[in-house]
């Protein structure tokens, strides 16, 4: 009969890094979901009880992926449980619950916004004469707020930090003010803060306003104030200027790293046949798209090839020079859709509200042209509509069922009798220096 693992020190060196991405989140949701059930399965046909406790110890996050960490975090006790009241709030989302999707809702915050932008130079003097009439974003996401409440109750991560239930949980955030890339985190006593150039660490007591701060995605939610050393700053989605998106779970301490990606580290190529003749002039929304994806996708990517690179590099060292040296290996693993998500969002343009979809399409989002998926891209943010949400999960749940044996085998699962036979093989480690590394 295998061995039991020591779950309480396999969790505390463990970590999850959930991206960010907006609605293109709930695939993380279908990751997880398949995380708890090849768990079950694994000690199921092993004949062993299922350890009790969460796999992750460590729990970072930014945007969206953020506000997910916090949720699992916050029961990381019932982690199992955790991931199920997760998904059920993403697999019956409406776009309602995120921000105002009603005709008054988007003509007082992006209608009005979208034209004061362009009657600006007429309306310059009287804009200066009535600021409280200003507008701050395309959209007005009060109503996460109270999802927020719902959803998220930050107010057990001390209870579980000190119950060793829980090592450390950290967001990430980006300063209007000062243009520094910030990371809070709430944990153990001996975590300490870091520095790098225009990026650091701050322990704090995390809030629902560092959350709101975490994804309020540039130009479409408002930016969020929070309290700062030496005075209040205003802050906006924490994907903006982050160069090293796995830097905050190994400065706090992760020696095993589960990265779930929102995109474009596995998928496929567009399909020129299914777009606008290349040659056709980008409409705001494809820009808008375009920026985004630079935003929220291609940091992380840099991330894993420089990890890679690093993991090669150090794979050329002796083991007695390694020995010396001030570099740990860090196991990593990552998790990233295999289909094209903004393709997928132009299947579901028309599932958004009518004042939203209306708004967009002044934009070049059409529901009409189902096979633009550049024009989707930013709708592919956007969508927070149950018929999307849901075909992201279940993608998710399929790309993790793919990787089955690497998952088992980085967690130290019990490996499915067939897969046995072919003996382990280690998962992918890449190096970082001790201590924290990037």
């Amino acid at each position: 009969m295998l061995a039991m693992p020591d779950t309480a020190h396999a969790a505390a060196d463990t970590a999850l890094l959930l991206t960010g991405g907006g609605a293109r989140a709930a695939y993380q949701v279908g990751v997880l979901q398949t995380l708890v059930d090849l768990r079950r399965e694994s000690y199921a046909q092993a004949g062993l009880p299922v350890p009790a406790g969460s796999p992750f110890g460590i729990l970072t996050g930014t945007s969206a992926g953020a506000i997910n960490a916090a949720a699992l975090a916050s029961r990381n006790d019932e982690f199992d449980k955790a991931v199920a009241q997760v998904a059920t709030v993403w697999r019956d989302f409406a776009a309602g619950q995120v921000y105002g999707a009603d005709a008054l809702s988007v003509a007082s915050s992006g209608a009005r916004w979208l034209t004061l932008l362009s009657l600006g130079w007429a309306l310059a003097k009287w804009r200066r004469l009535q600021p409280s009439l200003r507008p701050r974003s395309l959209l007005d996401n009060r109503p996460l707020a109270a999802l927020l409440r719902q959803m998220v109750p930050l107010e057990r991560v001390p209870e579980l930090v000190a119950q060793g239930q829980l090592q450390a949980l950290a967001v990430t955030a980006s300063s209007f003010s000062s243009g520094q890339h910030v990371t809070f985190f709430e944990g153990h006593a001996d975590l300490q803060p870091w520095q790098r150039s225009q990026r650091y660490a701050l322990r704090d007591r995390i809030t629902h306003a560092h959350l709101l701060a975490s994804s309020a995605i540039p130009f479409v939610f408002p930016a969020q104030s929070l309290g700062m050393p030496g005075g209040a700053q205003y802050f906006g989605d924490g994907s903006m200027r982050q160069t090293a998106p796995m830097a905050a779970a190994i400065h706090l301490g992760a020696q095993r790293l589960l990265v779930v990606g929102a995109g474009r580290l596995h998928e496929p190529p567009p399909d020129p046949s299914a777009n606008a003749p290349a040659n056709t002039y980008p409409s705001l929304a494809q820009i808008a798209g375009h920026a985004m994806s630079n935003i929220f996708l291609d940091a992380l990517a840099v991330d894993v090839e420089r990890a890679q690179r690093v993991n090669a590099t150090l794979g050329l060292i002796s083991p007695e020079l390694r020995a010396r040296s001030h570099l740990r290996p860090i196991s990593l693993l990552v998790i990233a859709p295999s289909e094209r998500l903004d393709a997928m969002a132009a299947r579901h343009i028309g599932d958004l509200p009518t004042p939203v979809r209306a708004m967009l399409g002044g934009l070049g989002v059409s529901s009409r042209r189902v096979n633009d998926a550049r024009g989707a891209a930013l709708a592919s943010y956007l969508l927070f509509e149950a018929p999307y949400t849901r075909e992201l999960m279940a993608l998710g749940e399929r790309d993790t069922r793919a990787q089955a044996d690497e998952v088992r085998r980085f967690f130290g699962w019990p490996l499915a009798p067939l897969s046995a036979a072919a003996g382990p093989t280690p998962a992918d480690t890449v190096a970082a220096p001790a201590g924290a590394s990037t």
